[in-house]
């Protein structure tokens, strides 16, 4: 089968021939249809610290995938061939202390496929069943394929109290506007998005934003619809050192901030000021919970009332893959995906 690797350590992908993956009694072989390419797979792509201290070549990469199973494990009871699919990403070892606890989603021996075991961007992956989610019959392979981002987006704003509220979303990457889509379904009475890039703001405007606005302008958007106060909720998604101290200031007294954007490196916090006299709540976000969040997922799509297509704004095959890092780089696109068969 031709699959995206990253055959040694240095820039790039290749595009090569590997053998079909062989599943184990409890594992499933699916034919990937769709896979949506991530920061992650940027991060793997240019070779950067993380991914030199992660990744360990050869390994096919990407992690965001749908597709149709094709072969089923003889100790799988619950999929079929044929079933329309996509999966949780993180395996689990399921019987560690938090998995048991029902905290899988910050399990300690987690292995993220794409990362620490063969991935998606390829004709087949293997995967264990537990780890498989079936998709309605209305639900496309695109949607479908981009479960992972949409769920780390349910993640960060629905264990928050989003109705009624005032949110401010502080980065407007694919899981950004996700999550402005997510608080209007929820039913927040007021969305201020907030980017450096018009284009991401124009999306997130699609989406349900209330107001879309720079940076530099948000303090006076949040103080307009507040009364002053700050907004109830703040969905911290850039990890921009400047957006977290942002997300500080501008969330109400007893409010709470949604953190699921990554810093590049440590950043001072003065924890006195900005967070204990504030008396606000952090809530950092970690992939998905297993599977709470895969359940309001598909509820939210079949409510009709949450419609992620708009977020998806190109298109290519396995064999473009540098021309879909490059435009992802560029900050003009919304998700992005690989349409592989």
């Amino acid at each position: 089968m031709k699959a995206l690797v990253k055959e040694a350590a240095g820039p790039g992908f290749m595009l090569k021939n590997v053998p079909v993956p062989t599943i184990r009694d409890d594992e499933v072989l699916i034919k990937v249809r769709r896979a949506g390419v991530c920061g992650t797979d940027v991060h793997i792509y240019e070779w950067d610290d993380w991914a030199r201290g992660r990744v360990k070549p050869p390994i096919v990469v990407g992690h965001e995938f749908a597709g149709d199973v094709v072969e089923v494990g003889k100790l799988v009871t619950d999929v079929r061939e044929g079933d329309r699919v996509t999966a949780e990403g993180h395996i689990v070892d399921g019987r560690c202390l938090l998995c048991r606890t029902g905290n899988a989603h910050v399990c300690p021996f987690t292995r993220i496929i794409g990362v620490d075991r063969d991935g998606c961007f390829a004709e087949y992956i293997a995967m264990p069943a537990t780890n498989v989610w079936h998709l309605d019959d209305n639900v496309s392979y695109d949607i479908g394929g981009i479960h992972d981002p949409m769920g780390n987006a349910f993640h960060t704003a629905l264990t928050a109290d989003i109705p009624g509220s005032t949110v401010l979303v502080t980065g407007c990457g694919p899981i950004g506007i996700f999550a402005v889509g997510i608080c209007k379904a929820a039913g927040a009475s007021r969305i201020i998005a907030s980017d450096v890039n018009d284009r991401r703001l124009e999306l997130a405007r699609r989406m349900g934003a209330h107001d879309v606005v720079h940076p530099g302008d948000a303090e006076a958007a949040v103080k307009a619809v507040t009364d002053g106060l700050g907004v109830d909720v703040v969905l911290e998604m850039s990890g921009v050192p400047s957006a977290i101290h942002q997300a500080f200031a501008l969330v109400r007294v007893g409010g709470r901030v949604q953190m699921l954007g990554i810093p590049a490196k440590p950043m001072e916090v003065n924890f006195a000021t900005e967070v204990i006299f504030k008396g606000i709540t952090i809530y950092g976000v970690v992939g998905r919970r297993m599977y709470d969040t895969w359940h309001q997922m598909t509820r939210f799509l079949r409510s009709g009332e949450f419609d992620p297509t708009p977020v998806i704004t190109h298109r290519f095959p396995l064999e473009q893959a540098d021309e879909a890092m490059h435009v992802i780089k560029s900050g003009e696109a919304g998700k992005v995906i690989f349409e592989i068969a």
